[in-house]
Formats: structure tokens, sequence, C-alpha cells
């Protein structure tokens, strides 16, 4: 039995490396292809791996999963530009946003009242906010804005999952394999609606080596080390292990990008860190019950 919580603590822990290295990844894909082309890619290939779960029982999967395929378009146009607009570092750690945001959210569409707790944990977030976009000299820039708006996204479709799938019994992998199905085909759509379309395949390496990463690591492998973990441990421990994923980030980002935060900059992460793990100890987040103990709609970094 201990053996077995071991091995689910080190595959959470990998999972956590992975989505901490995916905004450094997209990051580099972005510089080889656009983020309307790129995501069709990423996601038109997760689908046609999930295909075969849309059978039987997964068929109940599309009611819920095409306008909750559509919120998580919403999330991945605001991620990726704002990826592209931002260092991946500050991706990382403002996404961990929708920890904190999440039972906010919450309150307004379940009417679950947020523990006094929670105002503690979102002043420490905003503080962070504040010293990781420079603090007295602050600079939002737009790529920070849309992470931010990425993170409220988030939130959002936890609480969506929540109602449009409660007491239905839909396998989860069906579920994101019509998410994907959505997310891929709209953004090809809108891609190729684009005045100049969508350019031609990238022949690059380095490009179909990170969207190969991105959907066997940080979703299809991510997904099922997740299940498998839930079923040997506690959803408060699962999250709590998933808490270092923004410091994996910004490590990762400084190693293979070269980006540098200054002193303000590293102390804004970590309180915002430390939101999130308050927030999760606290229990009353739809993360801490279970609910939510995966990443939303991934899925996927």
């Amino acid at each position: 039995m201990k053996r077995g919580l071991w091995l689910a603590d080190g595959m959470l822990l990998m999972v956590a490396l992975i989505w901490g290295s995916s905004y450094a990844v997209a990051k580099q894909a972005l510089l080889f292809y656009p983020v309307l082309g790129f995501l069709a890619i990423r996601f038109g290939l997760t689908f046609l791996i999930l295909l075969p779960q849309l059978r039987g029982a997964g068929r109940r999967a599309l009611r819920p999963g095409v306008p909750l395929g559509l919120v998580m378009l919403a999330i991945f146009l605001c991620e990726m530009y704002g990826v592209l607009l931002t260092s991946a570092s500050n991706a990382a750690f403002l996404i961990s946003l929708c920890v904190v945001i999440t039972p906010f959210v919450e309150w307004a569409l379940l009417r679950q009242r947020p523990g006094g707790g929670l105002w503690l944990a979102s002043g420490l977030s905003l503080t962070g906010v504040w010293l990781l976009t420079g603090g007295p000299e602050l600079a939002l820039n737009l790529g920070d804005g849309l992470m931010l708006l990425a993170a409220l996204l988030r939130a959002l479709l936890v609480c969506l999952t929540r109602r449009l799938t409660a007491d239905r019994a839909i396998p989860p992998l069906a579920l994101t394999a019509v998410q994907s199905g959505v997310v891929g085909t709209s953004c090809l759509l809108l891609g190729l609606a684009m005045p100049d379309g969508l350019p031609a395949l990238p022949q690059s390496t380095a490009f179909w080596s990170a969207a190969l990463y991105l959907v066997l690591f940080a979703t299809l492998f991510a997904f099922y080390a997740q299940n498998l973990a839930l079923g040997r441990t506690s959803a408060t421990r699962v999250s709590l292990l998933m808490g270092s994923e923004p410091l994996f980030g910004a490590i990762i980002a400084g190693l293979w990008l070269g980006e540098r935060l200054e002193p303000m900059g590293w102390a804004g992460g970590l309180l915002i860190v430390a939101a999130t793990l308050c927030t999760l100890r606290i229990g009353r987040s739809p993360v801490a019950d279970g609910s939510a103990a995966r990443r939303p709609g991934e899925m996927v970094g």
C-alpha cells in the first residue's frame, strides 16, 4: 500500500513537471506556426487518439462536451496568445490563480459560499500578481491579462463541468475526446477563415516534437496519472502535489529559454503558490473535494 502511494506521488510530481514545462514547449512551438494552426494540430491529434472512447456509453459525452469544449476553446486561445505575449514563467504562475478564483465562481454559479480563509488566499494571490507584474512600477501587459482571463475561464469550466456532468456517469476520456474535437475543429475553421488562411505545415522536427509531447504527455499521460493517483490517495493530496507546477514552469523557463525573474518576481510567484496551497488546504474549493482535482480541460498546459 505504501509502495503504491509513493508511486502515485512520484507520478503526480512528474505530471506537475510536465505541465510546468508545457508553457516553455508551447512558446517554442509558436515560433514555427501560428496559434490557431498549432491548436488545431494539437487537439486534432488528441481527438483522433481518443475517438474510440466515443463508442457505447461514451456517446453520453456529446451533449455536455460541446458547450464545455467551446469554453475550453476560449481558455486555450487566451493561454496560447498569452504565452506568445508574455514570459513562460509569468504564464505558469498566473494560470495557477484559477485555484483561488474557482471557489468564488462556484459561489456565483452553484451558491456554495467560500470559507473565510479564502479571502486571505485571495489577498496573497493579488499581492503576488502585483509583485510578479512589476510591483510599484506595475506593467501588466496584454499577455499577462490574457493569462488572468484564462485562469478565470478555467474556474468557470470547473463549475460548468460539475453542473453539466453531475450524476450522468460520463466516461472522462470520452468527455476529453469531445472537448478536443470541438477545440481542434474550431481552431482549424478559424484559421482557414483568416485573410491569409493557414500556412503550410511546418517541416521542423522541433515543432512536431513539441506537439507530440503536449498530446502524449501533457494530456494523455497526465490524465491517466491523475486518475491512477485518485484511486490510491485523497484528492487534496493530489492537488497539493500538483501545486508545484508553476515553480517547475518558472525553473524550466529559466533553464531552457533563458528567462530571468527578478527577486520581486520570484516573491510574487511564491505568494501565488502559497495562496494556491492555502486554498487547497481549506477544502472548500472543488479541487479539494475531488470534482476538479485534475487540471480543467486537460487535461492540458
